[in-house]
């Protein structure tokens, strides 16, 4: 019986979506503004397709002479969002029809009302920043008074999301933990799609580093994702880094939860083997989203790039003659774009088995073609949304 790996390059659009204008995001595209600045070495991703990708997707194929071994083609999203949670999602099988609750730029971003019952509720002396920001930036601008009051940073961004930073050891991890469910229950009404735990550590501007601590509390999907019909049929799955958090662990079998790209990739390797007949193995690579889609590192985000087809090369030689690795994105981030906030982008599809035959499998109109197929070739089924290809 055949298994599957899905690998989710968290940020890594091929070229903007046709609705990329109501997002501000007319023009984006992370692989092709990155291939344009760098000439990127990646021979594994070349030969899986991702150039052809490109391509279909509207762009360039960079790699028009390399030998393919995979089907490619790219997809569209038709969920109203370019965040984690929808990209993820409409992936496995659930689109979203109404939008997330979203803050407006102001500041405070957040409601009056919303803010005085987390400080009563909590039990905190106060807020810090309570608007928009970056997660790297927001702690050098506010860390140190944070360790001098004790108040907890909240901050938003252009995704339906409530961060909330605080000192792992002098605020306590516990704490950010119960301050971060009081907030998650408090905003189900404003339509939040995730509130997350963002534990730092480090005594000054320069030193202030976000850990490997960080807690999603995210909303139940709609309905059953890829997921649940694989547990329900008793499937072996294995989620790794932050797919727990991102299916608000319904569904997602033998969780473990990593962070850093190498702990991801070696994590990864190591659990493929281990992988049962009929299993599924879920991973999302966070790193080329927050290392340097967010901080706008076109160069860091190429270098990633490159070592990740390093390892991309090792890992298929784990696939057997009946495997599928399937590698795909739930949104943009381009790193050469304005902002420092997601884009909405079409993703790439690449779709490696050794005994398929390669080739071009077109332009998908919905991510969701992605998990209906992985559910098809593993025999459960079939999704509320997408078509198998």
């Amino acid at each position: 019986m055949s298994r599957a790996f899905l690998f989710i390059m968290d940020g890594f659009g091929v070229g903007h979506a046709p609705d990329a204008a109501a997002f501000g995001d007319e023009g984006s595209n992370t692989f092709g503004h990155i291939a344009e600045k760098h000439a990127l070495h990646i021979p594994t991703l070349a030969s899986l397709g991702l150039g052809g990708a490109a391509k279909v997707a509207g762009g360039v194929d960079p790699f028009p002479m390399a030998e393919i071994i995979g089907r490619y083609g790219a997809a569209t999203e038709v969920s109203r969002g370019k965040d984690t949670i929808t990209g993820h999602w409409e992936i496995a099988g659930v689109q979203l029809a109404k939008d997330w609750g979203y803050f407006p730029t102001t500041i405070p971003a957040f409601p009056k009302e919303f803010l005085n019952e987390l400080i009563t509720n909590a039990n905190v002396p106060g807020l810090l920043c309570m608007g928009h920001a970056s997660g790297t930036q927001v702690i050098e601008d506010f860390g140190e008074e944070h360790l001098r009051t004790g108040k907890p940073i909240i901050y938003t961004s252009a995704d339906s999301v409530i961060q909330i930073a605080a000192h792992e050891t002098h605020f306590g991890l516990q704490r950010l933990y119960e301050v971060c469910a009081i907030a998650r229950e408090l905003s189900y009404s404003l339509n939040i799609g995730r509130v997350i735990a963002r534990p730092f550590l480090g005594h000054t501007p320069k030193t202030f580093e976000r850990t490997g601590n960080r807690k999603d509390y995210s909303v139940l999907p709609p309905h059953d994702t890829l997921l649940d019909v694989l547990s329900n049929a008793g499937r072996d799955i294995c989620s790794i880094g932050k797919i727990g958090d991102i299916y608000a662990h319904r569904g997602t079998g033998r969780e473990i939860k990593i962070s850093g790209m190498d702990m991801l990739m070696d994590t990864t390797q190591s659990e493929m083997p281990k992988l049962q007949a009929g299993g599924f193995l879920m991973v999302n690579f966070v790193n080329f989203d927050t290392d340097f889609g967010h901080r706008r590192d076109v160069a860091g985000y190429a270098g990633l790039l490159e070592k990740f087809d390093r390892w991309l090369a090792e890992a298929l030689h784990l696939v057997g003659p009946n495997d599928h690795v399937f590698i795909t994105a739930d949104h943009g981030n381009d790193p050469s774009f304005e902002g420092t906030d997601h884009t909405r982008e079409r993703v790439p599809v690449l779709w490696f088995c050794p005994s398929l035959t390669p080739g071009p499998i077109g332009l998908h109109q919905t991510f969701s073609d992605i998990g209906q197929t992985i559910a098809r070739i593993l025999g459960v089924g079939p999704l509320q949304a997408g078509e198998s290809f």
